[in-house]
């Protein structure tokens, strides 16, 4: 049985969470939430799915301390398959596509575009509205594009995303 301390009704939405997904103590997922199979939420993470809808994709990692959040009538939040979201990140109504990774700290405000296979650095600031290319390096704040990925950057991304499938299993059993 899930803890229901975990999983939050809001608006009269419940999570939809893949019996696969790792959940860590702490961890609230709230209101109009979607996770794919595979994907966990690490400790102390706010997925708040109550003014617009969240979704995740498979395999994907939400790291401790990050906070997802949408724009009430206007951005919802939408990440992608085997993607890493460092600790301590804030996504708000914002878009990231399959096969990127976010870095600690990051900032990505409402109607940003980060597409596939893309670094944002950590302590990044990615502005409203800002869009960028797939393959790219994004870094500082406020964040610019900085090059393009090199191969062995773009095959990292994936590997990122196993790690963490790894790490799950340190925890017993995760699922219910």
């Amino acid at each position: 049985m899930r803890d229901e301390n975990k999983f939050i009704k809001a608006r009269g939405k419940i999570p939809h969470v893949d019996p696969s997904v790792f959940v860590a103590d702490g961890a609230r997922i709230i209101g109009d939430v979607t996770i794919g199979a595979g994907s966990s939420v690490w400790f102390n993470t706010t997925l708040r799915g109550d003014v617009m809808p969240i979704t995740i994709g498979c395999n994907t990692n939400i790291q401790d301390g990050s906070v997802l959040h949408g724009t009430f009538g206007k951005h919802a939040c939408s990440i992608g398959n085997e993607v890493t979201i460092g600790h301590n990140v804030i996504l708000h109504g914002c878009q990231v596509g399959d096969q990127s990774l976010i870095g600690m700290g990051s900032i990505l405000m409402d109607g940003a575009i980060v597409p596939d296979h893309c670094v944002v650095g950590a302590g990044s600031l990615v502005t409203e509205g800002k869009v960028f290319e797939s393959y790219s390096l994004i870094v500082g704040r406020p964040a610019v594009f900085k090059r393009k990925l090199n191969d062995h950057e773009i095959n990292f991304l994936k590997q990122s995303a196993d790690n963490y499938k790894l790490y799950q299993t340190w925890y017993g059993e995760h699922h219910e």
